[in-house]
């Protein structure tokens, strides 16, 4: 896990402001969270961090938990990863156990706060892992129904298709990483399926 120690330094340091009125939620993942640029203005009525680094698995973001979430105090965490443990040929058990292990990091550091798990991504460059992206998304959205009540599973595949193909305009041409109108498209999900049931009046 060395090769990410730069990348977690940065976040222990990142300066993380006095609560205010707003809800806030920590998004921890991946590269698709870290491209995010406009993610705090896709949000506004949250005070976001993202505390997502680059090429992170979800193994990653286990271990590194501890140094980089509790002292950002979150009232909600998002959670995207699993795609790089799935393409550098881990299993899906071992991506699933991972998922377990990081509800278990929440709950210990952070309390039962509600929690959303964004499912693993379909991308075009990433079309040989088809089928163990889809058992995977499986596994953990059964365990999360059955023993998570404080987590939502965020799908956002079935969005993603067209006529039974992957919409290449979701994506930058490396086939992996989205586009702004994919970033559009997970704003929409996120807010739909999660996160709209939070605003309240001071959020406003």
């Amino acid at each position: 896990m060395f090769w990410y120690e730069e990348d977690i330094k940065q976040l222990e340091k990142k300066n993380v402001n006095p609560k205010s009125d707003k809800i806030r939620v920590v998004f921890y993942g991946s590269s698709s969270l870290t491209l995010w640029k406009n993610i705090s203005k896709d949000f506004p009525h949250f005070d976001v961090i993202n505390q997502a680094f680059g090429g992170s698995t979800l193994a990653a973001c286990c271990w590194f938990f501890e140094r980089v979430i509790p002292h950002c105090n979150p009232d909600i965490i998002i959670i995207y990863a699993g795609d790089n443990d799935l393409g550098d040929r881990r299993h899906p058990e071992e991506v699933f156990l991972n998922f377990q292990n990081i509800m278990q990091l929440i709950e210990r550091n952070c309390g039962n706060i509600p929690v959303g798990f964004i499912s693993i991504k379909n991308s075009i460059a990433r079309l040989n892992i088809f089928d163990s992206i889809k058992f995977t998304n499986k596994i953990i959205q059964e365990d999360i129904v059955k023993n998570h009540s404080n987590c939502t599973y965020l799908e956002i595949n079935e969005d993603m298709f067209v006529q039974g193909a992957i919409d290449t305009s979701l994506f930058e041409p490396d086939g992996l990483h989205l586009s702004s109108k994919g970033y559009m498209l997970w704003k929409n999900k996120i807010n739909t399926l999660f996160l709209n049931q939070f605003i309240t009046n001071t959020t406003l």
